[in-house]
């Protein structure tokens, strides 16, 4: 029984030491952690002003790294500034001239191309028809030795139809074979009397004519330049005039033209009002190589010039008579079965249903 006792206090005594010692030790933890807090605590090297300094270097050499990388890749895109001149100047030549102006704005390798005078082959300066507007003259007279060298078709407004405009394009436009010359909004012309030159390697002449301007004056000079014309366009006033009965003028004298013009092939007489029969023989006299012949809306023409028109012209395929006074015996007394016409044009004729069929019915050509 003593024994038993003796072991069970020993136990206890174990017991109590065992606890004394885990609250002394915990009493000493506590104590520690109150001291550390106390004690100031050591900065992280993230939140110094040495890290701050290094990080700032390291994002400015990435950016910088990357600003070279995206310039090296640049460099090796194919872009439209990569292209020769040669390419951006074919891509130019798809343009309108107001569009390459305003592409010669970009930078200065442009506008050296859209300078290039192989862009400049076809210009109007007629603005009432979407041609470009000529404000400063003495500076588009040094254009035209520069800039409209290589010019080929030309369309010229009343106020630049002048000697010295003429006179450099027939010096330093040497590749110029179409030419319009607009007066149809002349109220007076220029002075032509020193006019000495002018392109004499035309192909084409087109004269948009005046209500009241008489152009025998200034044709009187260019006659001996324009042998060479195959194609011929008189455009009349037909739509200005407002009344049947008002007075024509004759602004261009058609049988002394005609005669200085005997390589014509075509012949437009588009709306002339004062075109009548006697002119368009007087035209077929002295072109034997004419293959069309257009004399719409030119209402004093009744047919009977065709009968020697036929004759005279073998080659003549093409015929417009839309909107003449054709007369039904005369239409029906040519002999239309020897011509060789292949396109005819007779609207807005008063050629009766009996007229038509037997001219439709005799023209073996005609497709």
């Amino acid at each position: 029984m003593a024994l038993y006792r003796e072991r069970a206090f020993s136990q206890n005594f174990r017991g109590l030491e065992l606890f004394f010692t885990r609250a002394r030790a915990q009493s000493m933890t506590k104590e520690a952690m109150e001291l550390n807090m106390w004690k100031p605590r050591k900065r992280h090297f993230r939140e110094t002003e040495e890290w701050r300094r290094k990080k700032s270097r390291i994002l400015s050499k990435m950016r910088a790294l990357s600003r070279m990388n995206l310039l090296l890749v640049l460099s090796k895109m194919q872009t439209i500034d990569k292209l020769p001149d040669k390419i951006l100047q074919h891509i130019f030549s798809y343009l309108s001239p107001y569009q390459i102006l305003q592409s010669g704005q970009v930078c200065k390798r442009w506008r050296s191309i859209a300078c290039s005078p192989l862009l400049w082959k076809f210009v109007s300066f007629r603005p009432n028809y979407g041609g470009i507007q000529v404000s400063n003259h003495e500076y588009f007279l040094q254009l035209i030795g520069t800039r409209f060298s290589e010019l080929r078709i030309a369309e010229l407004t009343t106020d630049l139809i002048t000697p010295n405009v003429l006179y450099e394009m027939a010096n330093k436009c040497p590749r110029l074979q179409h030419l319009t010359l607009d007066f149809s909004t002349a109220m007076q012309l220029h002075d032509f009397t020193d006019l000495q030159s002018f392109p004499s390697r035309l192909r084409s002449l087109t004269l948009c004519l005046s209500e009241n301007i008489f152009l025998e004056g200034f044709l009187r000079k260019i006659y001996t330049f324009i042998s060479s014309v195959e194609l011929l366009h008189i455009i009349g006033t037909y739509e200005k005039v407002e009344d049947e009965e008002e007075e024509v003028y004759e602004t261009i004298n058609v049988f002394k033209l005609k005669q200085f013009v005997p390589n014509l092939r075509v012949v437009n007489l588009w709306g002339v009002p004062f075109i009548a029969d006697e002119h368009v023989d007087a035209i077929s006299s002295n072109c034997a190589h004419l293959e069309c012949l257009c004399v719409n809306y030119c209402v004093k023409v009744t047919g009977s010039c065709l009968r020697l028109v036929l004759q005279r012209c073998r080659k003549l395929k093409s015929l417009f008579l839309a909107h003449t006074s054709l007369d039904n015996n005369i239409i029906k007394a040519i002999e239309w079965e020897k011509t060789r016409i292949e396109e005819l044009d007779v609207k807005g004729t008063e050629l009766s249903s009996d007229t038509l069929i037997s001219l439709l019915t005799r023209l073996p050509h005609l497709r």
